[in-house]
């Protein structure tokens, strides 16, 4: 069992507990309360200098970066085929460009236009809203070709995604207009491992305003 700290209104933290879901890892769930600054004890920043969730643990290795934590959880307890984050190299790098792309433009959009309605109670930007429609658009041309964003089947990409857009789908944001990300999100609440968790956690964002 590996060692796992998280808020479940954190939508990094959510696609780590799906993924190991996935390939059958149990995670020991330690709950930490950003908000009350758990995160800056001594004993969290000797473990994690960053002080930033999620944060997993396994034996020795300790990883802060939730992208690095799904690829690891399929390397190291992937099934033989390991579907979620494929061998083949092709594959593999069209996974990790989509997974990349929710770390470096998907979600940081969505951070830059939500994070300050829900924290600091500010009012919605135009500029950024709009910056974030540009990238569902872009996702949108990615479903188009296949039903998952890398291919024909459900990796760790969709899954990093998924977790993004739940939180955005929570705090109102309509799927409808880009009708490749709308059939694809209801596959993932339909299909994908622990989608049901990664929904209700969603919904705990909303308390943290």
């Amino acid at each position: 069992m590996l060692d796992f700290y998280y808020l479940p209104g954190s939508a990094p933290c959510r696609a780590v507990q799906m993924v190991a879901e996935a390939v059958h890892v149990k995670l020991n769930l330690k709950y930490l309360d950003l908000m009350a600054g758990a995160h800056r004890s001594p004993q969290f920043t000797k473990l994690n200098p960053q002080r930033t969730i999620p944060t997993l643990v396994d034996g020795s290795l300790v990883l802060s970066e939730s992208r690095a934590a799904l690829i690891y959880l399929c390397d190291q307890y992937g099934d033989e085929d390991n579907n979620w984050y494929p061998r083949d190299t092709i594959q593999r790098a069209i996974v990790n460009q989509r997974l990349f792309f929710d770390a470096c433009v998907l979600y940081p959009r969505f951070a830059d236009f939500y994070h300050p309605q829900v924290f600091g109670n500010a009012a919605p930007e135009g500029r950024k809203r709009l910056a974030f429609e540009k990238a569902l658009e872009l996702l949108n041309t990615f479903l188009s070709e296949h039903e998952f964003v890398a291919g024909t089947k459900m990796t760790i990409a969709d899954i990093s995604l998924f977790a993004t857009l739940a939180t955005a789908c929570t705090l109102g944001f309509i799927l409808r207009p880009y009708v490749h990300v709308d059939r694809w999100y209801v596959t993932m609440v339909a299909s994908c491992p622990g989608a049901q968790a990664n929904v209700l956690g969603a919904k705990e964002f909303l308390t943290y305003k």
